[in-house]
């Protein structure tokens, strides 16, 4: 026997490594007894119990073993061994969806052939009362035959996870393909986020950039909120229409799945084979890419694209809804929606870092740990403090600056059971003294608390949630037409 074979629990030979992530290594493996290829998904157990991800392995392994369906990746078995967790999954030879998009946008068939196997594997989903939460390309596999699977079910809840009032509370997903209602902190009806977060996929697959961007992260909130996009001119009527019916920001009135089927656009003839032969995939031009959740961290998978798109003006082109105005939009923070998303610094989303108003830091320590420290940094630094709604601490300068006394409010996140976000972010004063304040005194002051400054090149704390980010390969721009 060849002893540089790996074998896995006498039951998988294991291959060569497709990606890696934070909190796990993927690997293509064959079994043994079948010779079938999978994937193996091996999840390091000392990393996710010490940020407190255990509950969310969980969930997905639940998750994965209710729902089998043609269009939904599968799991065939879970293993495990002192200190590691297996996943033993689908292959998808094809790789990511995105792959495909970032090499340009779809003509109409073709995303409607993947659009209609989408729409089936969540449909299945809601069925068995399961909401995926992330829906996005990265997490829309192919497999050789261009059939496409729904993976990562990290983040996806069960029916049983409502609240008596009968709608989910927690806020997740990927921010530019979180609807409106998950964004606004209220309940929220999983099925109906879902459809939006497929609207927003339909959009990209057609346009090849995303409805709703913008280098602001607060500014691409307020235009998810109100629905406000344009679509190119190459959009047909029939699609507009749907898109115009998916990307509803009221919840009430979004079209309802069953209702997509039975649009203009979506019942429109696609001949399959065409589409197969126009964008076959190999295994060259896939080869080595990521199949599951949490493999590659530095690729495509965790990244926005940046596509702010120059369209026409024309109205049919234009969406603007103002059916959530009400949205508390100024509150809400990035990581508040991606909190068990592992692998994705939001800083490049913000202002560049010179005039930026928010500075925010990672910390393992509980939160009664992070308020006694902020209090005693004012103390130290004679900074007045205010306790606002939510626990928020305004923190106040002792003298008057160039433009008033300089004021900053402090705000702690949970992000899992041992994880904490604390954002800083100026609410009065002089930009410039409010960096000169951060830079020399309060972040010096809470070194001993910090695990990683978001948005901070130079910092790699061991074990890091954050991944290297690279430009996205789409267009900042929509081609003219």
């Amino acid at each position: 026997m060849d002893e540089r074979r790996t074998i896995l629990m006498d039951r998988y030979e294991i291959g060569r490594q497709l990606g890696q992530g934070n909190f796990a290594k993927v690997y293509y493996a064959r079994n043994l007894t079948s010779g079938q290829a999978v994937a193996i998904k091996m999840i390091d157990k000392e990393k996710v119990t010490r940020v407190g991800l255990m509950v969310q392995i969980k969930r997905e392994i639940s998750i994965m073993r209710l729902v089998r369906h043609p269009n939904i990746l599968q799991l065939f078995e879970v293993m495990a061994s002192k200190s590691k967790i297996y996943f033993v999954l689908e292959y998808a030879k094809g790789g990511e969806l995105f792959k495909k998009i970032s090499k340009g946008k779809f003509s109409e068939d073709v995303a409607r052939w993947y659009f209609h196997q989408l729409i089936s594997g969540v449909d299945y989903c809601h069925s068995r009362g399961v909401y995926h939460r992330d829906l996005k390309p990265e997490n829309l596999l192919l497999d050789e035959n261009e059939n496409l699977k729904v993976s990562d079910f990290g983040l996806s809840a069960l029916s049983e996870s409502k609240r008596q009032d009968g709608l989910l509370h927690t806020t997740c997903g990927t921010p530019a393909y979180v609807a409106p209602e998950v964004l606004s902190r209220r309940g929220y009806d999983g099925a109906k986020a879902d459809i939006w977060s497929c609207g927003v996929i339909l959009f990209v697959l057609v346009a090849g950039y995303l409805p709703f961007h913008d280098t602001n992260l607060i500014e691409m909130y307020r235009k998810i909120s109100r629905a406000d996009y344009k679509c190119p001119r190459s959009f047909s009527v029939e699609l507009k229409d749907l898109l115009y019916k998916i990307l509803d920001p009221d919840p009430s009135t979004r079209i309802s799945i069953s209702k997509i089927k039975r649009s203009a656009w979506y019942r429109k003839t696609t001949d399959v084979n065409a589409v197969k032969s126009k964008h076959e995939t190999g295994e060259k031009m896939y080869k080595g890419e990521a199949t599951t959740s949490d493999s590659n961290p530095a690729s495509s998978r965790d990244r926005v694209y940046n596509g702010e798109a120059t369209t026409s003006d024309s109205p049919e082109c234009s969406n603007s809804k103002e059916n959530h105005a009400s949205l508390s939009l100024p509150n809400l923070n990035a990581f508040d929606i991606i909190s068990l998303s592992t692998g994705f610094d939001l800083s490049n989303l913000f202002e560049e870092r010179y005039g930026r108003r928010e500075e925010r830091f990672t910390t393992r320590q509980p939160a009664a740990t992070i308020f006694a420290k902020l209090n005693e940094l004012a103390r130290r630094l004679k900074l007045k403090i205010k306790k606002k709604e939510n626990g928020v601490l305004r923190l106040i300068a002792p003298k008057e600056g160039i433009k008033g006394f300089l004021e900053l409010d402090a705000e702690v996140f949970e992000l899992a059971p041992s994880l904490h976000l604390v954002e800083f972010k100026k609410s009065n004063g002089d930009t410039i003294e409010y960096q000169k304040l951060m830079k020399e005194d309060i972040r010096p002051a809470l070194k001993d608390i910090v695990w990683a400054w978001q948005g901070d090149p130079h910092q790699q704390p061991e074990q890091s949630m954050q991944s290297e980010q690279q430009p996205s390969p789409l267009p900042s721009q929509q081609p003219q037409d």
